[in-house]
């Protein structure tokens, strides 16, 4: 008893260290922030990719409005915060009601995906990634992508992580080879793909099983997001479902995982 009790203390010590230390670590201020309106507008100017533009809710003097405008037009998506989340940000740093939160690299297009195919003399390879939360499964799926030969990955502008730091290093450098194209509307991405007779498939646990499928030729791949899998207006847009079959009494796999089987099983029918 004695000795359970002293083990159990002595957990607690180390779980509130281990919170300290995350504490610490989120209080330091990021590497990927542009803070304050001269340092942004340098950036901009200098070309320097964007995810998006933080602003301050109401901030709307002449100095920020030239900031605002230059964004939209080079695609940066603009958000208004609360001061408070700003403050949080940078560090409690003078950041004039303006951060801008740098990208780990310059988006692509989507027609730039598709001329690397054609470049390449190979049927379109692609990946599309509907509504990603986690940053760790969005940089492992280009990873794998890169490692089996897709010809790029495609993320949507709202609801989705984007290509932040933390993506970047867990694609332990294949964002550097793999292009990956934000777009607006998904739904309507993946009309223009089957109108170029690129064959469609979504992962779903009730889809037809991966090996009875038609993996060949032309192919985009749709991952759904952590938590509800591929939307509903999405999967009805598809050409068809697909399934990996489950034998153990966990009935899913992370995305990144279920990612990597169909690349790959995609890669070995090309």
């Amino acid at each position: 008893m004695k000795n359970g009790n002293g083990a159990e203390k002595r957990e607690k010590r180390s779980f509130s260290s281990e919170n300290e230390h995350k504490a610490e670590n989120d209080a330091r201020p990021r590497d990927d922030l542009i803070v304050g309106r001269n340092a942004v507008k340098e950036a901009l100017k200098a070309g320097r990719p964007a995810d998006s533009l933080l602003v301050q809710r109401g901030e709307r003097t002449g100095a920020v409005l030239p900031i605002i405008a230059e964004c939209r037009e080079k695609g940066v998506i603009v958000k208004e915060v609360d001061r408070k989340k700003l403050d949080f940000m940078c560090g409690h740093a003078n950041h004039q009601g303006v951060i801008l939160i740098a990208a780990a690299h310059k988006y692509a297009t989507v027609d730039d995906i598709l001329r690397r195919a054609e470049e390449k003399g190979e049927p379109p390879f692609l990946v599309i990634c509907d509504s990603l939360e986690d940053p760790h499964n969005l940089g492992a799926i280009i990873r794998t992508a890169e490692c089996c030969g897709a010809h790029g990955v495609i993320i949507p502008e709202r609801r989705s992580v984007s290509l932040s730091g933390i993506v970047g290093k867990t694609s332990a450098g294949a964002l550097e080879y793999v292009p990956v194209a934000r777009v607006t509307n998904l739904n309507a991405v993946i009309k223009e793909l089957k109108a170029k007779n690129i064959w469609v498939i979504a992962a779903d646990m009730d889809g037809t099983p991966y090996r009875q499928a038609d993996l060949s030729g032309a192919v985009a791949l749709v991952i759904g997001s952590e938590g509800n899998g591929v939307s509903r207006l999405v999967k009805e847009n598809c050409d068809m479902t697909v399934s990996i079959p489950m034998r153990g009494r966990i009935n899913s796999l992370n995305a990144s995982v279920a990612a990597a089987v169909l690349m790959f099983e995609t890669a070995s029918r090309r």
